[in-house]
């Protein structure tokens, strides 16, 4: 395994566990919620201008685009063959891309 191949491979083992808390707090917050009967308005009410939520969900963000840049470049890679600085590029583009929408969205409701 290269030295590159090393450290994505320990980056996106890192973001998974680092995603772990990050989904068992979001589902059971979408249980909660569902359970409680709650609309999206009152939801949206809880969340905005929360920085605990907004750090919350900004850094499960960036742990999903990470870990789901690395894990797309991997199936690319070992199902097309496509390899090299191109795949890098495109799919760097692809995580920035995730990256930002994901930022909008936590900051359209924090």
């Amino acid at each position: 395994m290269s030295g590159i191949a090393l450290r994505l491979y320990v980056l996106q083992r890192a973001t998974a566990l680092l995603m772990a808390p990050f989904v068992l707090v979001h589902l059971g917050v979408i249980v909660y919620a569902t359970r409680a009967g709650l609309s999206a308005e009152a939801i949206l009410g809880r969340t905005e201008g929360s920085l605990l939520w907004a750090l919350f969900y900004g850094l499960f963000v960036v742990a999903a685009a990470i870990h789901g840049t690395i894990g797309l470049r991997t199936v690319i890679a070992e199902t097309t063959g496509w390899r090299g600085r191109g795949l890098d590029v495109a799919l760097t583009l692809f995580g920035l891309l995730l990256l930002v929408l994901g930022m909008r969205a936590v900051a359209a409701v924090t």
